[in-house]
């Protein structure tokens, strides 16, 4: 897509422009008209023949000078007859009317006709039911937001209007500047993933930043967002992180996957930054424009006061970027200037009664630090404090250094001025030592994710296996089955190279049992409609005998008349692993994986791989994630093969990404040994 005029458009036309005070169209007008936008401003309503002393049109049809971009904001019902009517003519819509999608069956069919125009007429549309869109580099506000945000470097998109109405506020409070205020109300056509892949070209552009409630297209989205993250920073704020609640579920991985986890292991595996809260969004945003380059991996911290020294020093703990320990040699150079009950470790403390020499003095003397890619000035104001004075030492050396240099200025009206000072300079200020140490490590993180391969695998789908195992489940659809029985899923694991336990059918029309059974043994019952089957009493463990085998194969035939049964051998104890697929409604299938047996869902340690994967992400995911102790000597007692549950969650995302006939899918458990022995599975359950 070409979305160069759509953004950048030499001529705008506002349909639905009012003369009356206070409603949409005048607002839109007013914006268009005095903001200082240099283009070619059209209004156009039928009621009227001029507005605010200029020319008024009836339609677009009746302008015959060209129309980059259509600004439309008139009753819904008349919407799709002005877009098609200038569809030839006019190619770039903001759609500002409601009364689409979001108010049922009417508006949703009304929407449906609009997209289908603009894919027959290749238009592009944000909206409707949208704020707007507002360009300070061409000075052009086409939305009903007042005002005129300030130019700088971050493109903002944002599914809500008027949460887009109190951020512009709070970033005209902290000087953030903006290339892009893109409003994308329902999502019809342009969606947050086009605007990716346009914000990626633009060279304004230095940082992305969301407000997301959801995600039209997973599968797009993940493709868009991960090229683009190699380029740029993008920081999403996205809301619905509770469910007031789910569907009645059928396996353990269903209770395990929920849409918001999921959502956060795409972003994860993308490289996108995800913003926990608004503050935290604030902050990332914040400190990523005013940045030069971005960050190593230590910091430095400078401060007046040991009490905020420490507390900024417990921040950086499990955090990726750390405190960088000080040279000898960078020590000695400020114990020369500073008192001796100064410290000279880091934080350095510069005691209660410092003025801007020591501050000045201090920056100077680790601003050649190589592997520092952060400087914090941490201050007090105490009564002996120069604030201001400190404020302009700190903005003075600004201008003579790339690394990164922010501020933690704790305290209210005595730091208020230095702060907007601070600001005004383009140094981001933090009011905690948290705030500030969560954004850099966030940045710090996007810069690993960036450089490390991040290629997706080459194609995975391999057509004869994808046959092979489709074959299996449709015998099973064929039979109007939810589930496949245990000696199918166990030939499906065959396929994709998990090793699976072996079994021995006993089928409801047999009264004899097998011969050849070494003991002990397990009996299960095999039916798609009893899959938790320790809850039903569909597992008998530790059978010794054939007798105590007779036994239990009458009970449970008691319990599930009509059922399959299935003996499998009772395997020696070891480690169990839950591994599963859900097939996400947005982002299409993902692989879970964590601590199994009976307790899953309640402890819920569970990582997530969203294929496709390769074996490298796979083990760098095993080496990192919740089961990361498995890998590392505990105690004495010897590690778990990486390379063999490496390869098997391979095998599931293959099969996941083949085989999108599959619902959903757990293995609960699979048996891993640290002796020596292979890993098996032992019950697999695949719902159809």
């Amino acid at each position: 897509m070409n979305l160069e005029k759509l953004f950048s458009p030499q001529s705008v036309a506002i349909v639905g422009a009012s003369p009356e005070e206070g409603t949409v169209g005048s607002v839109l007008a007013k914006n268009a008209l005095e903001l200082g936008y240099k283009g070619k401003v059209f209004l156009v309503n039928p009621k009227h023949t001029e507005i605010f002393g200029q020319k008024c049109y009836h339609s677009l049809a009746e302008i015959s000078e060209p129309v980059d971009l259509a600004v439309v904001a008139i009753p819904a019902k008349f919407v799709n007859g002005e877009v098609k009517a200038n569809a030839a003519k006019v190619k770039n819509y903001v759609i500002i009317s409601a009364g689409f999608g979001e108010i049922g069956e009417d508006g949703k069919a009304r929407q449906a006709e609009l997209a289908e125009m603009a894919n027959a007429n290749s238009l592009h549309i944000i909206g409707p039911n949208c704020l707007g869109i507002i360009m300070p580099g061409v000075k052009l506000n086409a939305s009903f937001a007042g005002g005129m945000p300030a130019k700088g470097n971050i493109s903002f998109v944002s599914q809500s209007g008027a949460l887009a109405v109190a951020l512009l506020d709070i970033a005209k409070e902290r000087n953030l500047g903006f290339t892009h205020v893109i409003s994308i109300g329902n999502k019809m056509q342009l969606s947050e993933t086009e605007l990716l892949e346009y914000l990626a070209t633009d060279e304004k552009t230095k940082v992305i930043g969301m407000y997301l409630e959801s995600v039209k297209d997973g599968q797009a989205f993940i493709k868009a967002a991960r090229k683009v993250s190699k380029l740029k920073p993008v920081v999403i704020l996205k809301a619905g992180k509770n469910e007031k609640a789910q569907k009645a579920i059928s396996s353990h991985t269903g209770a395990l996957a929920g849409s918001d986890e999921i959502t956060s292991a795409v972003f994860k595996k993308t490289g996108v930054l995800r913003a926990g809260s608004l503050e935290e969004f604030f902050s990332l945003i914040d400190l990523i424009h005013n940045s030069k380059t971005v960050p190593g991996p230590q910091a430095v911290v400078i401060t007046d006061a040991g009490g905020v020294g420490v507390l900024t020093s417990d921040a950086f703990s499990g955090k990726s970027m750390q405190l960088a320990d000080l040279d000898p040699k960078v020590k000695e150079m400020l114990r020369e200037f500073l008192p001796e009950e100064s410290s000279v470790e880091n934080p350095i403390d510069l005691l209660g009664d410092s003025h801007e020499d020591r501050y000045q003095k201090a920056l100077e003397t680790v601003a050649g630090i190589k592997d520092v890619g952060a400087i914090i000035c941490a201050l007090t104001p105490q009564d002996q404090t120069p604030v201001g004075k400190i404020a302009d030492v700190i903005i003075d050396f600004k201008h003579k250094t790339d690394k990164i240099l922010a501020t933690v200025f704790v305290g209210g009206e005595r730091v208020e001025e230095a702060i907007k000072k601070l600001s005004q300079n383009g140094i981001a200020n933090f009011g905690f030592p948290e705030q500030l140490i969560n954004a850099l490590d966030g940045y710090y993180r996007w810069t690993l994710l960036r450089e490390k391969n991040n290629k997706l695998p080459e194609q995975v789908i391999n057509p004869k296996r994808r046959e092979y195992a489709a074959k299996i489940i449709a015998g099973a659809k064929a039979e109007n089955r939810k589930a496949l029985y245990f000696s199918e899923a166990r030939e499906l694991m065959e396929i994709y190279g998990v090793k699976t336990v072996e079994c021995t059918d006993i089928l409801p029309e047999k009264n004899s049992l097998p011969t050849k059974i070494k003991f002990p043994v397990v009996l299960k019952v095999d039916s798609d409609q009893v899959l938790h089957k320790t809850d039903k009493k569909g597992l008998v463990l530790n059978i010794q005998d054939k007798k105590e085998l007779e036994k239990a194969v009458d009970d449970m035939r008691f319990n599930f008349p009509g059922s399959r049964l299935v003996v499998q051998p009772m395997l020696p104890g070891g480690l169990e692993i839950i591994v599963g697929v859900k097939l996400d409604s947005v982002f299409g299938p993902v692989v879970l994986y964590g601590l199994g047996g009976i307790y899953t869902e309640y402890l819920k340690m569970v990582d997530y791989l969203v294929p496709p994967e390769s074996i490298g992400e796979i083990e760098e995911s095993l080496l990192s994630g919740k089961l990361k102790f498995l890998f590392q000597d505990a105690r004495g007692q010897k590690n778990y093969n990486l390379e063999e549950l490496a390869g098997t969650l391979l095998g599931i995302c293959l099969m996941a990404v083949e085989l999108p006939e599959i619902k959903e899918f757990d293995i609960n458990p699979l048996i891993v040994y640290n002796d020596g022995k292979s890993g098996v599975a032992v019950d697999v359950k695949v719902i159809i």
